[in-house]
């Protein structure tokens, strides 16, 4: 395929909605009509509003749509719960190897380092959003609270010598504590028969965590683009939500952290951190949904939970959080 030839054009969502088979599969997977009428009027207005997410492939749209339904989470951006995120993906070919970029005369084309250029095509990951988290910690019927914010300089009181718990003082002037540079950032909650756990990060074991784990983020270039050394014909090379939205990435990362280890492993719970940050894809037979199949060339992604541990494979991009995320009394829902 030529590098100058486009691939054949794929009907955009809006079409490829209105067709029998992503209709049948709809009504199939959610099987009461009812739901299925609001569930297509809801991601069909999502889609609408969202020029990116339009160029996407539509079965990773509605595959990752599905998915987010049957978590019983909402699309709408204002609540933030999941988001279809335009993700560049390599084509792959009908023996499921990547297709590369090729000249007029059928030579790969290479990059700058000698790699050879594949062809790529958007399409929508699913990311599961920060009220998201929260509502899936709800549904375990356990916590009381549950908090999530950043900590700035002063707050952070070191470790209890007994039980080695964070310990804080949080400045009550919110307009002060908003000038206070962020030092780390810490997660609390607490189960409703008294079970109380906390943890804490500082900011610099936060930026170790992305420079390992994020293959979008590096913490030098970040500090070049703290101090305004990027020129602005390099901007788009930081596009990823750890360069435009630290803290609030930090957050969502010691969310994470706190629920994978701490929260009861419901089915919702384990299907959540199983598929926050992939590609979800209509199967062949186009009956089910399932995470999209990687090439023989690529490598596979360590198991979720264990996000600590977990090596680069998919950045996690976090759409806009409020700087300080008040506390969630979960016992008044």
């Amino acid at each position: 395929m030529s590098a100058k030839m486009m691939p054949r054009r794929k009907p955009r969502f809006s079409e490829a909605i209105k067709t029998k088979d992503y209709q049948s599969l709809i009504y199939n997977t959610l099987g009461d009509p009812n739901r299925s009428r609001r569930f297509i009027a809801s991601i069909t207005s999502a889609v609408a509003v969202n020029a990116q997410l339009q160029e996407c492939d539509a079965g990773s749209i509605l595959a990752g749509s599905l998915l987010g339904e049957s978590l019983g989470l909402q699309p709408s951006p204002q609540l933030g719960q999941y988001y279809l995120v335009p993700f560049d993906c390599k084509v792959k070919g009908p023996d499921g190897k990547a297709v590369y970029q090729t000249d007029d005369k059928g030579n790969k084309i290479k990059d700058s380092r000698g790699r050879w250029v594949p062809l790529t095509e958007k399409k929508a990951q699913f990311v599961l959003g920060y009220r998201g988290y929260i509502q899936l910690a709800i549904r375990t019927g356990v916590y009381k609270s549950l908090n999530v914010m950043t900590v700035r300089q002063g707050e952070y009181l070191g470790r209890d010598p007994g039980t080695g718990d964070p310990r804080f003082k949080f400045e009550e002037d919110e307009d002060k504590a908003l000038q206070l540079p962020v030092i780390g950032y810490m997660a609390a909650l607490e189960t409703k028969d008294g079970f109380r756990h906390a943890i804490y990060w500082s900011r610099q074991k936060m930026m170790h965590h992305a420079d390992t784990y994020s293959p979008a983020f590096s913490a030098e270039a970040y500090q070049r683009l703290q101090e305004g050394k990027v020129p602005a014909s390099e901007m788009w090379k930081y596009s990823s939500f750890w360069y435009k939205e630290f803290d609030a990435m930090g957050q969502k990362t010691m969310l994470r952290q706190l629920l994978s280890k701490w929260s009861p492993l419901t089915t919702d719970v384990t299907d959540a951190f199983e598929h926050d940050g992939h590609v979800m894809e209509v199967s062949p037979d186009g009956k089910s949904i399932l995470p999209e199949m990687l090439a023989p060339d690529e490598p596979e992604p360590a198991a979720p939970p264990q996000i600590e541990n977990t090596p680069k494979s998919i950045e996690i991009p976090r759409p806009e959080m409020d700087e300080v995320v008040e506390a969630v009394d979960l016992s008044s829902l």
